[in-house]
């Protein structure tokens, strides 16, 4: 028994990454079953009709005056154009965020304006939406400037009937279904032609072209356990377009081709992802990844009286408290790839997901984070989730506001092994360097302690152009030298799938993260091995690595990134100061000269998070050697 016991605590993982054809959903039905189980004439809706206005109080509560109010602000609201060289400027500077800006401000004056109509009831704000509605029916595209590549034509410039689904797109999509749905006869009674043509628009910018195309990457048509990738993307279109659906085709035939079309996609996420149930584009992508997945599944569920559902599914569970583990304190998560230290969380969306797989743990944070960080009010664009939120709000108060930070969380799959001891809190990563929202960084790690980031993830900046493109690793957030990792040999990481972690071992018991990053590395390093080590203890944490090369031409480089004020000026010591707190990174003063490189923050996305700047500690090593090991210990 002992043995056995050992052996699932001593976890070795050999895999990059799992494909798996679970396939639940069309396991959960085929579409004869679909047809008999499907609920039509958005009878499945269970939010009261427009007129029911006692419904509607009931629903909104203290909200009422908010949302009214915040419609108000936009009655006198001027419709911004996107003009031609919007566009245009991203494929000529790869700015992307004009053009976004602009359509953004327009989508969430349609929100605001549809949600007071909703909440007052008295027509007050059908002419100002309607003009909103028009506006945006006109648009040649939905899509923003970065996404219009979809098209057949690529580029950034709208194409006249070439509609693409993708986020935004199908946001607007389902927006406008649900204003379909609960105000097409008051805007009949303005002028019939206003609901004929949102109905038209929604049919032919989202439906038909869905029903038509499997070329958009999202679907994930082709993707085999061979071959490609499926991110957020997935369950985000696919849930918009569910709503599409469900409150919006008429034809029955139509409706259960489109439903069992999304069924067969969302397939393919779930596939994609590990039994571990972790996020490898981090928390912050989290809400759009898992957390669209639960809508889509709840809204399938619902459409289906509950006939259709997976959420039994131990993946399913383990998607769902990834969110829970990866929670360290005071708002910050563990943030790998272009995920951001700091959690925007929406408990309501954890709360619901919580309690249909049926986990206290979730439930239970939900309700913490509603304590802790009650939100100022409920509003988003995303009408499938506001209305949700109404009618979740007052349910997550029956849970005790409890988060328990696991002292070991191990993902064996995705490679991500979290440790907490004392008033330390550790996280490293394993994987490979092509992942979604991928970075440079297998074998990196972040260290918190008090319930503050001290070794950090900087993570990523305002996304452009250069973002995803093939001069992605050209900007320093993702290269593995500005990551808690060694530059060996003159060599920093290299991206592809080929390049990952190997031999990693996680061991609860002692506390320890091991893995040989060597293969991460391109061959021209001549790394025989680099085996790096981490023990979390109550005092600290200490990081040992062991290296085996070739042939040693340059001195290895130790780098830790931080966002503390930095005192170098003793030698074998790094202090560290963050909030009136003091930490101390050690190392042997005879092997190593310390460096430090200031980075100044004139990204306002990096800056909301760390401040104005962040520093790059290098311990450079005095001697050029082939083999030895190194020691760090970092404690408070």
């Amino acid at each position: 028994m002992k043995k056995v016991l050992t052996f699932c605590l001593l976890c070795i993982c050999l895999s990059v990454h799992a494909y798996k054809e679970r396939d639940l959903l069309q396991k959960a039905a085929n579409l004869s079953k679909l047809e008999n189980v499907l609920i039509t004439d958005q009878k499945w809706v269970r939010y009261p009709q427009y007129t029911d206005r006692n419904g509607w109080d009931q629903l909104m509560g203290e909200n009422k005056s908010f949302f009214i109010g915040q419609g108000e602000k936009f009655l006198d609201y001027e419709w911004k154009v996107v003009k031609a060289t919007d566009y245009l400027e991203y494929s000529r500077s790869g700015n992307r965020s004009d053009m976004e800006k602009i359509h953004n401000s327009n989508l969430n004056a349609i929100s605001a304006l549809f949600m007071a109509e909703m909440a007052e009831g008295k027509g007050r704000f059908m002419d100002q939406l309607s003009n909103g509605i028009f506006h945006t029916c006109e648009m040649t595209s939905w899509a923003i400037s970065a996404h219009l590549s979809l098209q057949r034509v690529k580029g950034s410039f709208p194409k006249l009937d070439d509609h693409v689904i993708e986020l935004v797109s199908g946001d607007i999509g389902a927006t406008f279904s649900w204003i379909y749905y609960f105000l097409n006869k008051e805007f009949d009674k303005i002028n019939p032609l206003i609901p004929e043509r949102l109905h038209y628009e929604i049919e032919n910018r989202i439906l038909t072209p869905y029903l038509n195309e499997t070329r958009f990457w999202w679907m994930a048509s082709n993707v085999t356990a061979e071959n490609g990738f499926v991110n957020n993307w997935n369950p985000w279109c696919n849930a918009n377009v569910l709503q599409c659906f469900l409150l919006v085709e008429k034809d029955k035939d139509r409706l259960l081709k489109g439903v069992y079309k999304t069924m067969a996609s969302v397939d393919k996420f779930i596939n994609y992802n590990h039994d571990d149930g972790a996020c490898e584009e981090g928390p912050s992508y989290w809400g759009h990844a898992a957390g669209k997945m639960y809508d889509y599944l709840q809204a399938l569920y619902d459409a289906t009286g509950g006939k259709i559902s997976i959420f039994s599914d131990p993946v399913i569970k383990n998607m769902g408290e990834y969110i829970s583990r990866s929670y360290v304190g005071n708002s910050w998560v563990v943030n790998f790839a272009d995920a951001s230290a700091k959690g925007d969380f929406n408990y309501q969306l954890i709360y619901r997901y919580g309690s249909m797989v049926k986990s206290t743990e979730m439930e239970q944070f939900a309700s913490y984070l509603k304590k802790e960080y009650p939100k100022k009010k409920i509003l988003s664009r995303d009408m499938y989730r506001t209305l949700a939120d109404l009618s979740s709000e007052k349910e997550i108060d029956k849970f005790n506001p409890i988060h328990i930070v696991t002292p070991f969380t191990w993902y064996p799959d995705t490679e991500f092994c979290y440790m907490s001891e004392g008033s330390f809190f550790f996280a490293a990563k394993g994987g490979y360097n092509d992942e979604s929202h991928n970075h440079n960084d297998t074998g990196t790690f972040s260290l918190y302690a008090d319930n503050q980031p001290v070794l950090i993830d900087v993570g990523v900046g305002t996304y452009t152009k250069k973002t995803f493109s093939n001069e992605r690793y050209t900007i320093w957030t993702m290269q593995s030298d500005y990551h808690n990792l060694p530059r060996i040999n003159g060599f920093s990481q290299s991206f592809g799938k080929k390049y990952k972690a190997r031999n990693l071992k996680a061991d609860k018991n002692k506390k320890t993260f091991s893995l040989d990053i060597s293969q991460s590395y391109p061959t021209e390093a001549g790394i025989n091995k680099w085996i790096r080590n981490y023990r979390l203890s109550k005092n600290g944490l200490t990081i040992e690595d062991s290296f085996d090369l070739k042939n040693a031409h340059s001195a290895n480089q130790l780098n830790f990134m931080t966002w503390g004020e930095v005192n170098i000026s003793q030698p074998g010591i790094v202090i560290i100061t963050i909030k009136n707190k003091t930490y101390q990174l050690l190392y042997d003063k005879n092997s190593f000269d310390p460096a430090l490189e200031k980075i100044e923050l004139d990204d306002t996305k990096l800056s909301n998070v760390w401040g104005d700047q962040v520093f790059r500690i290098s311990l450079n090593a005095k001697k050029t050697d082939n083999r030895g090991i190194y020691k760090i210990i970092i404690k408070s």
